[in-house]
């Protein structure tokens, strides 16, 4: 239920948004507006304002404004100065735009707002890092504390949270960028800088594999044993709630993530391995045995002991004052809709996997996950969307904003409109390539939900 009603608020809220955007526009340039609509199909709900119907339809997956046009039906003559097509080229572009830029405004004031209210992150304090990858051959370790980053310039811009971390390094790997980290340990002593050599990865994607390669260790957790299931592999060996791990199989264990990682690869031919562990238990020191239960899913079989492993992550509250939450919500928006930009024109030209696309289900899916993991999370996710919607309605394609704004560039620079038959051969292939893409991304929701990606 929660993620219906998530999923119903955000297309409810950011339709209406773009929407007002065109509406707002229009009647400041003297346009009638006709229709008001949020979705397509049979009427559910209409009133009207004005001149202005205001409709809720049957199909919520988008929505239009209907203005007075020569093109549409015959207009009177006495209102022929605000059909749409009479008015300037300058004023039919400010009202064409006016959809995109306020769903990229809403956006900014989204981020604001979250970073205005502010958020319980994990610290940037770091686990281990994968083996090979990116943050290890840097010399990142266990405990390590980031405090800043810089880029090539040497300008450095502090870090507030893992959070913030994890998206510098994104946007650096998406942009093929080398890093620099100021590192200390979990009390801010001893501070040390790292680079990582992101350039030399070549990710035209955010995937399993391009994460695994650059190897951003997950929030650092004390090596302890929390809830144990009673019949388990972990009650069976003697765990116990409160034990702290110190090695496994003659390996020192600093922090949880390698516990993790051993338990699971503690497998051979479909039956766990035996796994030798030094825990230490009121003062004293106790060695145990630990055998895995095999758990196999689709193609893969891990490890799995059942029991709760890892401290609490320690937490920060992210907050930021009026001026610099707007000029991060600025900077976040700008930042993803260039990388939106980025992954796209990768897509286009084969350098990235369709896989990317999402439709409906996943959005409907992340609505839900936002929802309860509370407002905050909520508000960045509606910002992820608005940007999203904003963008993408911006590209130069017959049948969204962004193909219209082309054809009013093409007026611009011939000092003529495009011709009626190119107009109509533009739109059939708007059209096929929109619907090549949804169905692209419908398949990629779909296989997401049947675990097939």
């Amino acid at each position: 239920m929660i993620t219906v009603l998530a999923f119903v608020v955000t297309l409810g809220l950011l339709i209406v948004v773009h929407e007002y955007g065109h509406y707002r526009v229009a009647v400041a340039c003297g346009v009638k507006v006709l229709r008001f609509s949020v979705g397509f199909g049979r009427t559910l709900w209409s009133r009207r304002r004005g001149e202005t119907e205001f409709v809720v339809a049957a199909l919520p997956l988008g929505g239009y404004v209907r203005m007075l046009d020569e093109r549409e039906a015959p207009v009177p003559p006495h209102e022929l100065h605000r059909a749409f097509n009479r008015q300037s080229l300058a004023r039919r572009t400010a009202i064409v735009a006016a959809g995109p830029i306020a769903n990229l405004l809403l956006a900014v004031l989204l981020y604001a707002c979250a970073h205005w209210i502010g958020i319980e992150e994990p610290k940037a304090v770091l686990g281990s890092p994968t083996a090979g990858s990116v943050f290890e051959r840097a010399g990142v370790r266990a405990g390590d504390w980031v405090r800043a980053y810089a880029d090539r310039d040497d300008q450095w811009h502090d870090l507030a949270s893992l959070n913030d971390l994890q998206w510098q390094v994104i946007r650096h790997a998406l942009n093929q960028q080398p890093m620099e980290l100021l590192l200390s340990d979990a009390q801010g002593r001893g501070q040390r800088r790292v680079t990582l050599d992101l350039d030399r990865l070549a990710v035209n994607e955010i995937d399993a594999d391009s994460l695994r390669r650059i190897g951003l260790p997950a929030a650092f957790r004390q090596p302890v044993v929390g809830q144990v299931i009673p019949g388990g592999p972990a009650a069976a060996a003697g765990l116990r709630p409160g034990d702290r791990i110190e090695s496994i199989d003659g390996a020192a264990i600093v922090d949880a993530q390698p516990v993790f990682e051993r338990i699971r690869a503690a497998v051979r031919d479909g039956a766990g391995v035996p796994m030798h562990w030094r825990v230490l238990r009121g003062g004293e020191t106790v060695e145990l045995t630990v055998t895995p239960r095999a758990i196999s899913e689709g193609q893969h079989t891990f490890g799995r002991i059942e029991a709760a492993l890892g401290g609490v992550p320690e937490r920060v509250l992210v907050r930021s004052g009026p001026i610099d939450g707007l000029v991060k919500g600025v900077r976040r928006t700008w930042d993803m809709s260039v990388l939106s930009l980025k992954m796209l024109g990768r897509i286009a030209i084969g350098e990235a996997s369709v896989r990317n696309l999402s439709g409906p289900l996943t959005i409907a899916d992340a609505a839900g996950q936002s929802a309860r993991q509370g407002f905050v999370s909520f508000i960045g996710f509606l910002a992820v969307v608005s940007l999203s919607i904003g963008v993408l309605n911006l590209l130069p394609l017959p049948m969204l904003d962004g193909g219209h704004l082309m054809y009013y560039l093409f007026e611009a620079v011939t000092g003529r409109p495009v011709s009626d038959l190119w107009l109509a051969r533009l739109q059939r292939g708007g059209v096929a390539i929109l619907l090549l893409v949804m169905s692209v991304a419908l398949y990629n929701d779909v296989a997401r939900l049947l675990g097939l990606q």
